[in-house]
């Protein structure tokens, strides 16, 4: 009897060390692209209202993070939590409500292509646009104005990804699952939401970076002080253009953590999927 040969699965360290070698390329441009910054602006002698150095911005953002750790009040981190629960706010209610209404239109056929259109057409509007009318809705200050705002933008890529994964289904599996009587709702979790799983979690990956930018471009708008589109618009306004980077890497650190929490769920949620194994 012939033996089975079993392929070693790879070690923890293993795993990292894979990982790091295909991160390498995209560290290393990023290293030189802030030392090319840093050195282009010494060197230019351009001016710090027009582009501040990044060893000046990473010092300016040691100074609040010292702050927080001092047990200090840090109003950079202070907004940087209320941006962020904004942008989790929206970005639950406008993908969860996409998902449902995705779930409901490509159960009928009829209802599916009707709505599409639309969901195209005003996906196409700029929702932004919005914003001081959600502002007079909910009150300058509410943070329920500025999540209306994420939700909006968010809803309709989600919505338009779900729908396609669920109706864009091989014929002879679903003939599969007739020939095996299957109800609609055994075919609807068994095939159809399996099948959407990676177009869900792209349309997700995309939301998540979109939540965080709305959530700040809608606070330009107004809102309460402790608030990253406030905190960098005021900074900007006082010349201290340090501070108002340093709330603009924030944002940046917000949108990556974001997307690399979504990912690490549709790692989860998903190993089978051959993106997953080819990075392995």
């Amino acid at each position: 009897m012939a033996e089975i040969t079993k392929t070693p699965s790879l070690t923890w360290g293993e795993n990292i060390k894979g990982q790091v070698s295909y991160y390498f390329p995209t560290i290393m441009i990023a290293v030189a692209f802030l030392a090319l910054w840093e050195v282009a602006v010494r060197v230019l002698n351009i001016q710090q209202f027009l582009l501040p150095k990044p060893s000046d911005i990473a010092a300016r953002f040691l100074e609040e993070t010292q702050i927080l750790l001092s047990g200090g009040s840090s109003l950079l981190y202070q907004a940087a939590g209320a941006t962020l629960w904004s942008a989790f706010g929206g970005f639950v209610l406008g993908c969860g409500s996409g998902i449902l209404l995705a779930l409901i239109t490509a159960r009928w056929t009829i209802i599916s292509e009707a709505a599409m259109p639309f969901a195209i057409a005003a996906n196409s509007v700029p929702i932004i646009a919005f914003a001081p009318i959600m502002n007079n809705w909910f009150g300058l200050t509410n943070p329920a104005s500025k999540m209306a705002i994420v939700a909006i933008i968010v809803f309709f890529p989600t919505m338009i990804n779900t729908v396609r994964g669920l109706t864009l289904i091989d014929p002879r599996q679903l003939e599969l699952m007739e020939s095996y009587a299957a109800s609609p709702f055994k075919t609807l979790f068994a095939l159809r939401i399996p099948n959407a799983l990676p177009y869900i979690f792209s349309a997700l990956r995309v939301a998540s970076s979109l939540s965080v930018i709305g959530a700040i471009v809608s606070e330009f708008f107004g809102g309460p002080r402790a608030t990253l589109g406030v905190f960098i618009t005021q900074a900007a306004s006082g010349f201290d253009f340090d501070r108002a980077w340093s709330a603009i890497l924030m944002a940046a650190l917000i949108g990556i953590g974001f997307y690399l929490t979504v990912t690490i769920i549709e790692r989860r949620v998903m190993p089978w999927h051959t993106s997953f194994r080819q990075t392995e």
